[in-house]
């Protein structure tokens, strides 16, 4: 016979929503029997390589109406929720257990050591503080609502283990095993498709140019309404960067239903054709005795990319500046701002991956992230169908979306 455990909330999941659920819910009623069960061997893997290994713990935006602006699904359903407990109040949390963070010059907010290990080390450390217990290597094999005693919830472990609690969370990030157990539930599942991704372009202009990178571009898909500015890096498989990250995060349906097969326009500069034609017009009366190969108007731009871009125009490199005409100046401006080039399909950004897709949200209620269908029975992260763009989002919706579970269920039992 198999051993039973019991206990007053059992997460699923050792990521960042299920941890901060646990120390909430045990710092709230000390006394109350709190277990995590991870299926890895280690807990926190996601927190542990974000952010290049440094973390994006959260965002300084401070404004719940502002944040959820960063949010393609989810948005309408985290205001309030963020009203409760946003980013302001994830550096508090942190700050009073001894870690402090810092903001970057694009809102970003780090732990001031750069090591993502000081979240890691403060979340198991809090958790051990609280008397929350860690079992790892738990791989869940199933969970039921149970009809008989008490009620609560029965979930039975591949290990052989069954698991006796009032409350359960359901905090598994993005797994296809686990939603199909709550569909059996009566949740539906949105289907899921990737979010944060990278484009693959093959394109002799930014052949062999990989690792440059601009300040600021405008990118937007052909014949669809999307677009989406911000930093863009050509890589050795096409782009990246944050403008191209947040383009695939608000269009992660539609270009999954093109199947990654598309055109965009890019503005390097984040100026449109005719102001870039303005522009090269100036640089034609200023500069007009020097070739225009060699010398590029405008600093932001990678004399490497400037060179390639005059030659795909068409522009030989002994052509002067006062030499060049109306067309091909028109030429340049077109591939500045708004050359297009053809997306042949994605790659997956580093080890952050998002997707979009998971519980419909129709069905949870935001004041406490507990389902609408099943009474104690609890979600937060990537299980729900809620994503945001890269720079510290998806986090504080983990944070949130566990401290009010844990509120919840703390002050609740």
């Amino acid at each position: 016979m198999s051993e039973s455990i019991s206990c007053d909330f059992l997460v699923i999941g050792g990521g960042a929503a299920g941890f901060f659920a646990a120390i909430r819910a045990a710092e709230a009623k000390p006394g109350i029997k709190v277990i995590i069960l991870e299926k890895g061997r280690e807990v926190l893997q996601k927190v542990k390589v974000s952010g290049g290994g440094r973390c994006n713990v959260t965002h300084a935006c401070f404004d719940a109406k502002e944040l959820v602006k960063n949010y393609p699904r989810g948005s309408k359903a985290l205001l309030g929720p963020f009203s409760r407990f946003q980013p302001g109040d994830t550096i508090g949390w942190f700050d009073q257990r001894g870690v402090q963070l810092k903001i970057e010059d694009d809102g970003r907010m780090f732990p001031v050591t750069d090591n993502s290990m000081t979240i890691v080390h403060c979340l198991q450390a809090a958790a051990v503080k609280a008397g929350v217990e860690v079992r790892t290597g738990e791989n869940v094999a199933h969970f039921a609502k149970q009809e008989s005693g008490n009620g609560g919830w029965l979930v039975a472990s591949q290990s052989g283990l069954q698991f006796q609690t009032k409350n359960l969370m359901v905090a598994t990030g993005s797994s296809p095993r686990v939603w199909e157990m709550l569909k059996e539930l009566g949740h539906s599942i949105v289907p899921p498709v990737p979010s944060l991704f990278t484009f693959n372009i093959k394109d002799k202009r930014i052949d062999g140019l990989m690792g440059l990178s601009v300040p600021s571009a405008a990118v937007k898909v052909v014949g669809e309404k999307l677009a989406a500015t911000g930093p863009l890096l050509i890589t050795h498989w096409g782009m990246s960067g944050p403008g191209i990250l947040r383009l695939s995060a608000w269009g992660a349906r539609i270009l999954a239903e093109k199947n990654y097969r598309f055109e965009i326009e890019v503005s390097w500069l984040n100026y449109t054709v005719e102001e870039m034609a303005e522009e090269l017009n100036e640089a034609k009366l200023e500069h007009a005795r020097k070739f225009v190969a060699s010398q590029c108007p405008f600093p932001a731009l990678p004399r490497r990319l400037w060179e390639s871009l005059v030659a795909f125009a068409g522009i030989l490199p002994d052509l002067r500046w006062a030499d060049l005409g109306k067309d091909k100046l028109r030429r340049l401006a077109t591939e500045l701002g708004g050359g297009r080039y053809h997306v042949t399909g994605k790659s997956t950004f580093k080890e952050e991956f998002v997707t979009a897709g998971g519980v419909d949200l129709d069905e949870v209620n935001f004041k406490t992230f507990e389902s609408k269908l099943q009474g104690g029975l609890f979600f937060a992260g990537e299980v729900l169908d809620i994503d945001a763009i890269t720079g510290g989002f998806n986090f504080q919706a983990a944070w949130t979306g566990g401290w009010l579970v844990g509120t919840a269920v703390g002050l609740g039992s």
